[in-house]
């Protein structure tokens, strides 16, 4: 599901690893940990809604790569410059992953 794109960062995994771990010492029921992963869902897409305000710009010389799969896009960009108000940041790739955010809305209502 396109809201559980962030379970894929450095906490979700960390996360993840936590509640197998809970799991395997038999200290957690399995449902529960599903629950607090869903519980995780929520809070980062509601932190990033509501959170974060600082706004950055890009500029890319080439679009390496496009892809639409089940309401998500992938783009991968090559030699791209990030600017907001007081520096300038080049990166040699960049990967964005969008989802659609009525889909995204949907699913975490559904919850």
């Amino acid at each position: 599901m396109s809201y559980q794109v962030y379970r894929n960062t450095t906490l979700g995994r960390t996360l993840q690893d936590a509640l197998d771990e809970i799991i395997t010492r038999e200290k957690l029921p399995e449902h529960l940990a599903f629950r607090c992963l869903a519980q995780f869902d929520k809070s980062i897409n509601n932190a990033f809604k509501n959170k974060i305000k600082t706004m950055l710009t890009f500029r890319s010389a080439h679009l390496k790569t496009y892809r639409f799969c089940d309401n998500v896009w992938t783009l991968v960009f090559e030699d791209t410059e990030f600017r907001n108000v007081q520096e300038l940041i080049k990166v040699d790739k960049l990967k964005i992953v969008a989802c659609d955010g009525r889909t995204l809305r949907n699913a975490i209502d559904m919850d």
